[in-house]
């Protein structure tokens, strides 16, 4: 006989009932004891381990006892807990609907932790993946019952909650970790396709911060609070220009979460005139990088002694405007003048060996002028971070061949010498010093590190999905694997462990869980799931996480 595990709750339309997990042929015991533990409302994760057990007495073969069956325990377990402190699987428990035999919230945790443990394909995940892992056991889903249809319908019905979603981990996170959400960081990235995507409207080619133009992509434009903690994110067309997305994010932002007063902090692909001027309308404040080319106006400042220390090699300098209507933060950074200095240096050596060859072959052959300005134009494009030092002129001789002739422009250099490792901003806020408001802006790396984190290790790219709607569901799976990735972060640093849980996730994660196979005089045979015991580090880490490892998982045979 095989057992369920089935909560019964009211509905509008009367009761209903849901499948929580299947127990499987259990004996009579453990039937019980999933039924005690029921009736009490415990934790939904206290049926699955075998704390406490009653000692069983028995004779054991010794030389036949093994080992098999060993798998990956810690990544799943720790992913598992992250997702009950932000309280996903309640979440999607209380929203799932019908009376379906795998409920798809289930369905849709197997896809977050899976992304988080080992991201790939849900055919890959429904074939392979899934019976090797041990979210069989954690979550009470045979392996049968995982396939790639029912992983599909969890991410089609998962999407149209996107927007709950983002409010629910908001809050909830908000109350874990006292987040305040009062300075806002504002990023766009892009993640390609591999195939056509001629279903998806939204796969358009542009500008690809992966370096595929030749693929379609998708943008991706993302919220954070200064500690990186997701607020909120759209899916704009892969030929969408930054610039464009500003107000149509404000606004999504503030419908959902009111018209706080907040800082947007973006950077300089973002600004434009337009958009400044309507984050004033609104009353918003602002930090917001600036083209390097504005520098120009301030090269008086430059020039000044009279420069502010915040840390060892950098420097800043309040500007105001000429309407006061904002203030220029100008910016010098030591460590960025010598790395400006080394690509102009680069460059400039490429270009000079470049344009010597080009007129010394010039000298021995016979070129048309217009060929010859298309190499010289090519030339420049690859070498553009020096192109404004040299002058270059191709004429025509008496005889129709080709002269360049080209020279150094040394205002250039002086100019280029003056404002390397320098950079502006631009705010509105009147009541913050230079320091502050720059301390603000270097938060978009947080931003940065989102990004890098899904592309790294939740590889959300490259996008395999054709359709529009499965698309922006593998986005949204991927964003709230990045969900407990943060979480995670956030323990760790409460735990005065850092707040790049990397390192830690990833010696969890080496936890393995092992059946102990033990034959009995009696002819019988006794298999008992065990938690390897952790490394000493390990348990350090564990200890300063505050979380308690199970000493053995009960077996349900399927």
């Amino acid at each position: 006989m095989y057992w369920e595990l089935v909560e019964s709750y009211r509905t509008a339309r009367g009761p209903r009932q849901r499948v929580v997990a299947y127990l499987g042929d259990v004996v009579e015991a453990e039937r019980r004891g999933v039924e005690q533990v029921a009736t009490k409302r415990a934790g939904w994760q206290s049926s699955l381990f075998d704390e406490n057990p009653e000692p069983e007495w028995v004779e054991i073969d010794t030389r036949r006892v093994h080992a098999e069956g060993i798998r990956d325990f810690g990544g799943y377990w720790l992913g598992l807990q992250a997702c009950d402190r932000i309280g996903l699987i309640d979440f999607l428990d209380a929203v799932a609907p019908g009376r379906e035999e795998i409920p798809w919230s289930m369905m849709a945790i197997v896809l977050v932790l899976m992304r988080l443990c080992e991201p790939s394909s849900e055919l890959r995940i429904a074939e392979h993946l899934y019976e090797r892992s041990i979210l069989n056991d954690l979550l009470g889903i045979p392996a049968d019952k995982v396939n790639d249809d029912r992983l599909y319908r969890a991410m089609d019905h998962l999407l149209p909650r996107k927007k709950e979603l983002e409010k629910h981990l908001k809050e909830r996170l908000g109350e874990l970790f006292g987040i305040e959400y009062d300075l806002l960081l504002y990023d766009v990235t892009s993640t390609y396709f591999e195939g056509e995507s001629a279903a998806n409207p939204q796969a358009e080619r542009g500008y690809s911060r992966d370096h595929r133009p030749d693929c379609k992509q998708v943008c991706i434009a993302l919220v954070v609070s200064r500690e990186g903690i997701p607020v909120g994110y759209e899916v704009f067309a892969g030929n969408r220009n930054d610039v464009t997305t500003v107000e149509e994010i404000v606004k999504k932002i503030e419908k959902q979460y009111g018209k706080a007063g907040r800082i947007w902090v973006m950077d300089r692909g973002m600004v434009c005139e337009d958009n400044l001027e309507f984050l004033r309308s609104g009353g918003r404040r602002y930090i917001v990088g600036t083209p390097k080319g504005q520098l120009k106006r301030f090269e008086q400042q430059l020039l000044t002694e009279d420069w502010q220390t915040i840390r060892e090699g950098l420097e800043v300098k309040m500007c105001p405007s000429p309407d006061d209507r904002e203030t220029f933060i100008l910016c010098r950074s030591k460590d960025r003048k010598l790395k400006e200095k080394d690509i102009h240096e680069r460059f400039e050596k490429c270009l000079e060996k470049g344009l010597t060859k080009l007129t010394e072959g010039c000298l021995k052959r016979k070129y048309k002028v217009g060929a010859v300005e298309r190499r010289v134009g090519r030339l420049l494009q690859a070498n553009s971070r020096a192109a404004g030092l040299f002058k270059v002129k191709v004429t025509a001789s008496d005889g129709g061949r080709a002269i360049v002739a080209w020279e150094k422009i040394e205002v250039w250099r002086e100019w280029a010498e003056l404002s390397e490792g320098c950079y502006l901003l631009r705010s509105n806020i009147t009541d913050w010093d230079a320091a502050q408001l720059w301390h603000a802006y270097i938060q978009l790396t947080e931003a940065e590190a989102a990004f890098r984190i899904q592309k790294g290790d939740l590889r959300i790219r490259p996008i395999w999905h054709q359709k529009e709607e499965r698309v922006n569901a593998h986005i949204l799976v991927c964003f709230l694997a990045y969900v407990l990735w943060k979480l995670i972060g956030q323990m760790a640093k409460r735990a005065g462990l850092g707040n790049e849980p990397r390192k830690i996730f990833d010696e969890i994660a080496q936890i393995k869980v092992v059946d102990i196979v033990m034959p009995t005089k009696q002819g019988t045979t006794l298999r008992k799931r065990c938690i390897a015991q952790p490394t000493e580090a390990q348990t350090i880490l564990l200890q300063r996480l505050r979380l308690s490892l199970p000493q053995r998982l009960k077996i349900h045979e399927m």
